[in-house]
């Protein structure tokens, strides 16, 4: 049986990388329509993920699976090393972005473009480091770690309550679950189907 913490960083995964997508798919379809996005909903999308992926998920990750992982498996610490900065780097990416987004909202068009390339370098390098957690780090984890290492890793990542992943929303966060489901294209969300 998975353990817990894998399902969960799964789960979460899934549930970024689905809104990622769903991003330069947004952008994509108001650029052909000539139109704005929904400059909210996009700031919705971007304050998640600095509150769950960025605050949550990746420091419990680099703080507590990574070094049991450096500890039991060293043949992949360049790896994690690699990740470990992914992370760290990851606070300032959001940032850039959010101002590209506030840019493109309070200057238009001439600030589109901008926005528009580093969001989709943004998507592209977290997917990738998503990727390689699952293909790489995850498969590890399961072979190498001990029950032990389970136990305090299941009881941390449980504690992740992330409403993108399949969680009842917190009250104070129900508006912002709210403003994404909205804007994402059916299935992924609550918005009609991208043509």
């Amino acid at each position: 049986m998975k353990p817990l913490t894998l399902r969960v960083i799964q789960d979460e995964h899934q549930a970024l990388a689905a809104m990622l997508r769903s991003i330069p798919l947004l952008l994509a379809e108001h650029r052909r329509q000539q139109t704005l996005p929904d400059f909210a909903a996009l700031r919705a999308m971007l304050f998640y993920v600095d509150e769950f992926p960025e605050r949550l998920h990746h420091p419990k990750e680099s703080q507590l699976l990574f070094p049991v992982l450096r500890a039991r498996a060293p043949e992949c610490r360049e790896v994690l090393d690699q990740l470990d900065q992914d992370h760290a780097r990851g606070e300032r990416a959001i940032r850039e972005l959010e101002h590209s987004l506030l840019a493109f909202e309070m200057m238009g068009e001439p600030r589109r473009e901008a926005f528009e390339a580093l969001a989709q370098r943004y998507v592209q390098a977290y997917l990738q480091h998503m990727a390689i957690e699952e293909r790489e780090i995850l498969p590890l984890a399961q072979k190498v770690l001990q029950p032990a290492d389970w136990y305090d890793l299941d009881e941390a990542f449980a504690a992740n309550r992330d409403p993108l992943a399949g969680h009842a929303a917190d009250e104070t966060y129900r508006a912002v679950l709210d403003r994404i489901l909205n804007a994402l294209p059916a299935p992924l969300g609550y918005g009609p189907a991208l043509d």
